[in-house]
């Protein structure tokens, strides 16, 4: 006995057994969160095989198939001898193989240790069933036969012929399926139901009947599988989200299994939806959409390509991962942490005017200028001036390390600077959807996984009340080119979205949060040509609306945080009404402050000083005057605009009629600059025979070096009181003149 044992053991060492999945390994498969699959990656040889488990697998066909293949399969040691002696018998007496005597440890040895069919290598293939079942456990065994039983072609393992075949897992088997993939290894080739469905068929309700006669299926299963054909396609190739799951198996090409988190019903709508959406553009244009899950911080929706494999469209290039210009979508993100900084609230009062910072000149999408506009307003209006104000204010650098730190990631072509609100530092639609999706995650930052069990890791971007107001902001703002309409705004969905388009116009983004989703759509040209004519707001917004409308999240917006309080506030000085006499609060706006913050106006980062709350003498008659000079008779606190916002403002706050502008001497002061032609309202006629109509523009005091714009384009600066230019379209003109001291003023006219 001790003999035996030690031959056995040494006939083990020099015949081991195969490694099970060395030599054959799993296709790669990505499958979304609910296990259907979403693309298949065949092995080197082309072989597709999908990993399962008897508890992954029907009890349909794990029924089916033991009673078909090997009835005594959990009893018997790898071999079953009567079947053998029967299979013998019945090969000696009709000269042919009548019925088989593998068990199915035996099928599994011949599949990992391939052999003649002579008797000799049945008697390998015995040796290695006992070898089997001497080192593996039975459940252990039935898995390896599931997963690399033949079923015809390249397809190998019942989970991949149950995909291959009806487009569905091999736990989703009926009766009919699971009896017809019970009898196709025997004969795969035979009874392949793509190709003889007849022939498939026929061997199915055999296998069926026997199960009906031996009471193992009740005998209603004749009937159900009679109304059941065998229709087969190749499912094999599925193709959802095939930019992803490429990505998925070159991060992790050991695992053959990859749970996404995406939902397969939102992939295949954002896919139609995307074809739909691009027939109306351009054979060049390309489009990437993200949906992110914001309870889970997950995506559940993903296109890297509007139509994958097209050349034209170069769709199979993942563009929601391709770096580019973000254009005005991180101005959000500079407002929520100037308010966490303290330097602004909701409406506080900010000045869209011409400005120089240094050598950087922004200018405003639409061409003019705004003037004096709350916070919120110059959000949502995606005012290139008041944002690079406030980067101005918190530092390019602090910013930048600030969103780095987050986790959030960025490319820079140099060191941090002002551009980057307008789009200078470069990132991707996934960083974006992130960043937005932030706001309504307490002010988390998530680092994004597409992995279903994958821990999620956060860290903090801005205050949770931060976060808030920048989505309620958000969500109230309304579109200033069409009628108000709930569908349009997105607001039915509860919907804060922004736009961006890049310099250039090669990149259209829109970005949007509701309470339960984030989405994110670019629309442009991979291959980064221009795309003139198209900007966020026209060519990709429309597209998140859709998807808002197809999502359809009518969640009530969350109520605000602890530490958020809504009051009113003053301008200029930007306090609370309470605290602000009446006599220096000269307008009321509707504010929400972070605690117990209340931060004044701010005062332009270059070239203006001192206080806007100042005390003045006024004369017997209420001029302004000179403390020193001797009709000064009382003193009074006086309110002033940001020396920027004068153009706009009524000319009794303007500082030529708060502070005075002559000595004691009734010599000037001070000298204001002002517009003297064109007047305000004027209107010029363009005669037929002419192309354009020649302007002299002329100012009265102010500094020594004066800046002319038209419509926000620098005409030019000039160390005279002229300007010459010349319009040509009909319209309205705006023309607004700056100094060197901080003054300006403006006026508009027409030509009609």
């Amino acid at each position: 006995m001790i003999c035996t044992a030690v031959s056995l053991w040494l006939l083990d060492r020099l015949f081991p057994l195969p490694a099970p999945y060395q030599e054959k390994r799993f296709s790669q498969v990505v499958v979304a969160a609910d296990g259907q699959p979403l693309r298949a990656f065949a092995d080197k040889q082309g072989i597709w095989r999908q990993p399962t488990t008897p508890a992954q697998v029907s009890p349909n066909y794990l029924t089916a198939l033991l009673h078909y293949e090997d009835k005594f399969f959990y009893w018997h040691p790898g071999v079953n001898p009567y079947a053998l002696v029967r299979a013998g018998w019945q090969w000696l007496r009709h000269g042919r193989i009548v019925s088989g005597g593998s068990t199915l440890t035996m099928q599994v040895a011949r599949l990992l240790s391939p052999h003649r069919r002579t008797p000799l290598g049945k008697l390998q293939q015995i040796a290695r069933s006992l070898q089997l079942e001497w080192h593996y456990s039975k459940q252990e065994i039935l898995t390896l036969y599931l997963n690399l039983a033949p079923f015809g072609g390249p397809i190998e393992g019942v989970e991949a012929a149950s995909h291959a075949y009806f487009g569905k897992s091999a736990a989703q088997l009926s009766q009919a399926e699971a009896a017809l993939l019970a009898i196709m290894p025997q004969a795969p080739s035979r009874f392949r139901p793509d190709r003889y469905p007849q022939r498939a068929r026929q061997a199915r309700d055999k296998l069926v009947k026997r199960l009906v006669d031996g009471g193992i299926w009740p005998t209603t299963a004749l009937t159900d599988v009679a109304l059941e054909p065998v229709i087969a396609q190749h499912h094999y190739r599925p193709m959802l989200a095939p930019l992803l799951a490429r990505r998925l198996v070159s991060q992790y090409p050991n695992q053959p299994l990859l749970q996404s988190s995406l939902q397969k019903p939102l992939q295949q709508a954002l896919q139609q939806l995307a074809t739909d959406y691009l027939s109306q553009y351009p054979l060049h244009t390309g489009l990437a959409i993200m949906v992110l899950d914001n309870q889970s911080q997950r995506p559940i929706g993903y296109l890297g390509s509007g139509e994958f494999g097209s050349r034209q469209r170069l769709g199979y290039v993942d563009m929601a991962q391709a770096v580019r210009s973000p254009g005005s979508t991180l101005k959000p993100f500079i407002y929520g942490l100037a308010i966490d900084q303290g330097l602004i609230h909701s409406a506080s009062l900010l000045v869209d005017a011409p400005r120089f910072f240094s050598d950087y000149r922004p200018a405003n999408f639409s061409g003019k200028f705004q003037g004096p506009i709350t916070a919120a307003d110059a959000l949502t209006r995606s005012l290139n001036v008041p944002a690079v104000e406030l980067l101005a204010h918190l530092g390019p650098k602090q910013f930048y390390t600030r969103m780095v730190n987050a986790g959030a990631k960025f490319r820079l072509s140099d060191t941090p600077g002002l551009p980057i609100a307008l789009g200078a530092a470069s990132t991707n639609l996934e960083q974006l959807v992130a960043l937005y999706a932030s706001l309504m995650n307490e002010g988390q930052l998530a680092r994004i996984s597409y992995l279903k069990d994958e821990k999620i890791t956060t860290r903090p971007l801005m205050s949770p009340q931060a976060a808030w107001m920048i989505y309620e902001i958000l969500r109230n703002q309304r579109r200033t080119d069409q009628p108000f309409d709930e569908n349009v705004t997105g607001r039915r969905n509860n919907l804060a979205w922004k736009t961006g388009t890049s310099h250039g116009h090669r990149d259209m983004w829109a970005v949007g949060v509701s309470p339960k989703y984030t989405i994110g759509v670019w629309i442009g040209r991979p291959d980064g040509t221009s795309m003139p004519g198209h900007f966020g707001a026209r060519t990709a917004t429309p597209l998140l609306l859709m998807l808002a409308n197809l999502l359809a999240d009518n969640t009530p917006p969350p109520e605000a945080p602890p530490g958020v309080i809504d009051t009113t506030i003053c301008w200029p000085l930007g306090k609370r009404a309470l605290q602000t006499p009446p006599e220096l609060c000269q307008e009321q706006h509707q504010a929400w402050l972070l605690g117990d913050q209340e931060p004044a106006t701010l005062l332009a980062a270059e070239g203006e000083n001192g206080s806007l709350m100042q005390s003045v003498w006024l004369t017997a008659e209420g001029t302004p005057t000179l403390q020193r000079c001797d009709d000064a008779v009382q003193q009074v606190k006086i309110a002033l605009w940001p020396l920027l916002a004068e153009p706009w403002v009524a000319k009794s706050q303007r500082r030529h009629q708060q502070l005075p502008m002559h000595g004691c001497d009734n010599q000037p002061v001070a000298r204001p600059l002002f517009v003297v032609t064109p007047r305000q309202g004027s209107r010029y006629l363009l005669p037929p025979t002419q192309s354009s109509v020649a302007i002299t523009a002329k100012v009265m005091g102010g500094g020594n070096i004066k800046y002319w714009y038209l419509d926000g384009e620098l005409l030019g600066q000039s160390n005279n009181q002229l300007q010459r230019f010349s319009v040509s379209a009909p319209g309205r003109y705006q023309l607004l003149v700056s100094d060197n001291l901080g003054n300006s003023d403006l006026v508009e006219f027409e030509l009609k």
